[in-house]
C-alpha cells in the first residue's frame, strides 16, 4: 500500500488521495512527499490531464508531518545536521512550489493546470501548508472539523511554505492568530480567515472541486504574490502601516513569551525578512529560519514531551498487560467542586454518571455545574441543546448508595479527611460489584494507607485530578503498595476515555506533582522573608517560563491550604520537618490575608477581585534588602527546588518513567514548557553542570540542593536523562 494513489478520470480530473493505511489520520514521511511529486510530474505532463484535485480517503485531511521524521533526519546528519535540515527543508518547498507553479510558463504565467485541495476534514500543519500551495481550497461543511497550522505549540513553527504563503496572503496582522498563536478553525471561520476558499457539503466535495478545475482560467490560479505589482497586504516592514504592525507583533510575542520560546521569534524574523524580497528567496529564508528552530535544543526537547511522550503515554506506553478495561458507569463521590467536575468531563465521554452527596441540594449543585459549562459551549455554537440533553441525561445526582449498583469505576471525591473516606469507602463497597475498581481523588493523603478501608486493596487506586477538571489536561494516576494491574488499567482506560493525559507514579508524600510544586512555592517565600524584592522573584519566575510567580501561584491556591498542609506534613515528619517559611504563611493566614479568595494575600486586588498587583504592606514585615541576587541566580533557585525533587522521585522509584515525569510536570503545573520538562532541561544544562550548580547553591543556601546520588553519578559518567531512561525502561544499572 502507498501512501497516495492517483486516478486520472476520463473527465480529465486526476484525483490525488492521501490514505495512509496504518494509521487512523494521515501523517506525512520523507518517502510519501517524494511519491507526491512523482503523482504530480505525471499529471502534468499527461495531456489528457486538465486539472487536479488532491483529497483524503479519510474522514480527516491531515495531522501534519510526522515530527520523527524531523529527529531521524538530524540524527542521520552526521556534523551536519544544520544542511541536511535545511535541504530537506528546501526539497518539500521545491515540491510544492512545482505543485503551485503547475506547469505554468515563467514569463506569461499561463499554461499551467488547475489544482484544488478537497478538505475531508480536520487539516494541519504540513496538511494545511499542501492546501495552501494549491489553487483553490474547499472544505466539508463540519462544524467539528478543524483547520490549522498548531506547530507553534510544540515549539517550532509553520516551515513547509505556510509561514511566507499565509502572511503574504492575509498580511502580518491577520495571520498572527494562525501562526503565533496556533489557532484551528472551524470551517466557516476559516473561510474568513482565507485558509479555504469554499464551505461545501461533505457529499459535493470532490465534485466540487473538479467542476472549479474544469472551469478555471489561467488568470484563476495565478497566485497574488507571482503577480506583477503585488504587494504585501498590511503594508511591507517599510512602509509606515507595515512597520506598526511589525513593532506591535514584537511587542505582542515577547510580552507573551517572555523570550524563552524561539520558535515565535524566528516566525516572525521570516515573515519579516520575507515580507522585504521575492517569493522564491523568501521560502529560502523561512527554510534557513526554520533549520534555526530545530537545532535548538528547546525545540527538541518540546517536540519529544509534548508530541512524542505525550501521545504514547496518551496510547496506553505503560498500561498493564490487562484486557481491556472500558469505563461504562461510574460513581462520584462528594458533589464538590471537584467531584462536580470529574462528572461532567465523564458524562461528557459518553459514560453513565452517578454523583452523590450527602444532602440531595449539593447533588443537585453538583450536576448544575455541568449545566452551566454546557450552556457556556453553547453560547459559543460548540454544544447544541440535543448534545446538552444528552449530556445531563447520563449524570444522576442522588443521595442515595443504592444507585452505585453496577459501577465498574468508583471515583471518591469528598473532603481531604481520613476518616471520612474511609466511612464512604465502606458504604460503597457494601452495594457495588465485587470486581468494582475504587479510586480516590487525593492531593496528598497515602494511598496505601486509605486502601486500609477496603477489604480488595488490590483494587484500589488513586487518581488525582487537577482543578479545574474540565481545562486542566494531566491526571496523577497513584499506585499504592498492594494496588494490581487491572487497578492501573482500569484508571488509564478511563483517563484515555475522558481525553486526558495520564502518569503513573507510585505512592509516596505528595505523589509526583505536588511534591515538587510545593518546593518551588516554599522557595519563592523563602527568598521574600531573605529581603529579596517579591517583583524580582515573580518576573525571575516568568521570565524562565513558569506561568505563574510562585507568590501569584500561592494566592490562586489559598495560603489557608498552605498552612494546612503545613500543619499535616510537620506531623507526619516530626523533627525532620523545615519550618523555614511556616512564619510568613501563618502570619499572612492569621491576618486574614488567604489569597485571592479573600481579595488579599501576596497581592492586593480590588472589589471585583481584580489583582493590582504586589501587595506593598509586604515589606513592612519583610524589609527589601538593598543588595539583591542576580537573575539568574533567582531563576535557578526556583526552578532546581523542583527538578531536583524530580530527579529524588525518579531515585525513590515514585516516578518511573521520565516521560512521564517531563509530561506531567508541563500539563500539570505548567513547569518552563520550553525546556520540555524538568528532565528534558537537565539535559539541555547537562549533567556536569547541572551537579556544579547542585553544589553552588547547596553551599549558598543549604542542602535541599544537595546533588542527588543520580544525578552525580550521571555528571560523572557523562550521562543525559533521554539517553539513560529516554526508553521508558529504568536502567539505573547503566
Amino acid at each position: 500500500m502507498t501512501d497516495f494513489t492517483m486516478e486520472k478520470g476520463a473527465d480529465g480530473v486526476a484525483v490525488i488521495t492521501w490514505d495512509v493505511k496504518a494509521k487512523s489520520m494521515n501523517v506525512l514521511t520523507r518517502e510519501a512527499f517524494a511519491l507526491v511529486e512523482a503523482l504530480v510530474d505525471d499529471a502534468l505532463a499527461d495531456p489528457a490531464v486538465k486539472g487536479i484535485v488532491l483529497t483524503s480517503g479519510k474522514d480527516s485531511f491531515a495531522g501534519g508531518m510526522d515530527l520523527n521524521t524531523l529527529a531521524t533526519i538530524r540524527d542521520a546528519a552526521g556534523d551536519d545536521p544544520a544542511q541536511a535540515l535545511f535541504d530537506f527543508t528546501m526539497n518539500g518547498h521545491r515540491i510544492l512550489r512545482k505543485l503551485e507553479r503547475a506547469g505554468m510558463d515563467p514569463k506569461t504565467n499561463k499554461g499551467g493546470k488547475p489544482v484544488a485541495c478537497a478538505i475531508t476534514g480536520t487539516c494541519m500543519g504540513i496538511g494545511t501548508e499542501i492546501a495552501l500551495a494549491c489553487h483553490r481550497r474547499f472544505m466539508a461543511d463540519n462544524p467539528k472539523a478543524r483547520i490549522g497550522l498548531p506547530e507553534i505549540l510544540v515549539g517550532i513553527f509553520p516551515g513547509g511554505g505556510g509561514t511566507t504563503r499565509y502572511s503574504r496572503m492575509v498580511g502580518a496582522m491577520a495571520a498572527a492568530p494562525v501562526l503565533l498563536e496556533g489557532k484551528t478553525l472551524d470551517p466557516k471561520k476559516a473561510k474568513g480567515a482565507q485558509l479555504i476558499d469554499e464551505v461545501v457539503p461533505a457529499d459535493e466535495l470532490v465534485a466540487r472541486a473538479k467542476d472549479w478545475v474544469l472551469s478555471a482560467t489561467d488568470a484563476d490560479i495565478v497566485k497574488p504574490w507571482d503577480q506583477k505589482g503585488w504587494k504585501m497586504p498590511g503594508g511591507a516592514p517599510y512602509h509606515p502601516a507595515g512597520f506598526m504592525t511589525f513593532v506591535g507583533a514584537s511587542a505582542m510575542i515577547n510580552g507573551k513569551t517572555k523570550g524563552v520560546y524561539p520558535a515565535a521569534k524566528a516566525l516572525l524574523s521570516a515573515v519579516y525578512e520575507g515580507a522585504l524580497v521575492d517569493f522564491d528567496t523568501a521560502l529560502r529564508i523561512e527554510a534557513r529560519w526554520f533549520t534555526n528552530v530545530l537545532l535548538n535544543p528547546s525545540s527538541s526537547a518540546m517536540i519529544r514531551s509534548l508530541f512524542i511522550n505525550k501521545q504514547a503515554l496518551e496510547k496506553g506506553a505503560n498500561r498493564p498487560a490487562v484486557a481491556d478495561e472500558t469505563v461504562r458507569k461510574v460513581g462520584i463521590l462528594g458533589a464538590g467542586m471537584m467531584g462536580a467536575g470529574i462528572a461532567y468531563v465523564s458524562a461528557n465521554a459518553g459514560i453513565e454518571v452517578v454523583l452523590i452527596d450527602a444532602a440531595q441540594d449539593a447533588a443537585d449543585r453538583g450536576k448544575g455545574y455541568s449545566e452551566g459549562l454546557l450552556d457556556k459551549g453553547m453560547k459559543r455554537g460548540k454544544v447544541t441543546a440535543e448534545k446538552k440533553a444528552e449530556v445531563l441525561g447520563r449524570i444522576t445526582a442522588t443521595t442515595d448508595y443504592a444507585a452505585l449498583a453496577g459501577c465498574d469505576l468508583i471515583v471518591e471525591a469528598v473532603f481531604e479527611d481520613p476518616g471520612v473516606k474511609a466511612e464512604v469507602t465502606k458504604k460503597v463497597l457494601a452495594v457495588v460489584p465485587a470486581d468494582c475498581i475504587f479510586a480516590t481523588n487525593t492531593s496528598t493523603l497515602p494511598i496505601t494507607e486509605l486502601a486500609r478501608a477496603s477489604d480488595k486493596p488490590d483494587q484500589f487506586i488513586g487518581i488525582h485530578f487537577f482543578s479545574p477538571v474540565d481545562k486542566m489536561a494531566l491526571v496523577e494516576i497513584i499506585r499504592g503498595k498492594a494496588t494490581g494491574d487491572r487497578a492501573v488499567a482500569k484508571a488509564l482506560d478511563y483517563v484515555r476515555q475522558i481525553r486526558k493525559t495520564p502518569i503513573v507514579v507510585n505512592d509516596a508524600r505528595f505523589f509526583y506533582a505536588n511534591r515538587c510544586i510545593i518546593p518551588y512555592i516554599n522557595e519563592g517565600i523563602r527568598m521574600v522573608k531573605e529581603g529579596v524584592a517579591p517583583a524580582l522573584i515573580e518576573n525571575a519566575a516568568k521570565l524562565v517560563g513558569m506561568p505563574l510567580g510562585p507568590l501569584q501561584l500561592t494566592d490562586e491556591t489559598s495560603l489557608d491550604l498552605g498552612a494546612k498542609i503545613a500543619k499535616a506534613t510537620k506531623a507526619a515528619m516530626g523533627a525532620a520537618y523545615d519550618d523555614t517559611v511556616d512564619e510568613v504563611i501563618f502570619g499572612m493566614v492569621d491576618a486574614g490575608r488567604l489569597g485571592r479568595k479573600s481579595n488579599a494575600g501576596f497581592y492586593a486586588y480590588d472589589a471585583t477581585g481584580k489583582r493590582e498587583g504586589l501587595w506593598d504592606g509586604l515589606a513592612d514585615h519583610y524589609p527589601v534588602k538593598a543588595e539583591q541576587p542576580e537573575l539568574v541566580e533567582v531563576q535557578h533557585r526556583l526552578l532546581f527546588a523542583q527538578v531536583l525533587e524530580a530527579v529524588r522521585a525518579l531515585e525513590e522509584d515514585v516516578l518511573l518513567d521520565i516521560r512521564e515525569g517531563d509530561v506531567g510536570a508541563i500539563l500539570g503545573w505548567g513547569f518552563a514548557p520550553w525546556s520540555g520538562g524538568p528532565f528534558s532541561w537537565l539535559d539541555i544544562l547537562g549533567t556536569p553542570y547541572a551537579a556544579e550548580r547542585c553544589d553552588a547553591l547547596q553551599a549558598a543556601y543549604g542542602d535541599r540542593f544537595a546533588c542527588p546520588a543520580l544525578l552525580r553519578e550521571m555528571a560523572e559518567k557523562g550521562q543525559s536523562f533521554y539517553g539513560r531512561f529516554g526508553t521508558g525502561v529504568d536502567s539505573r544499572a547503566a
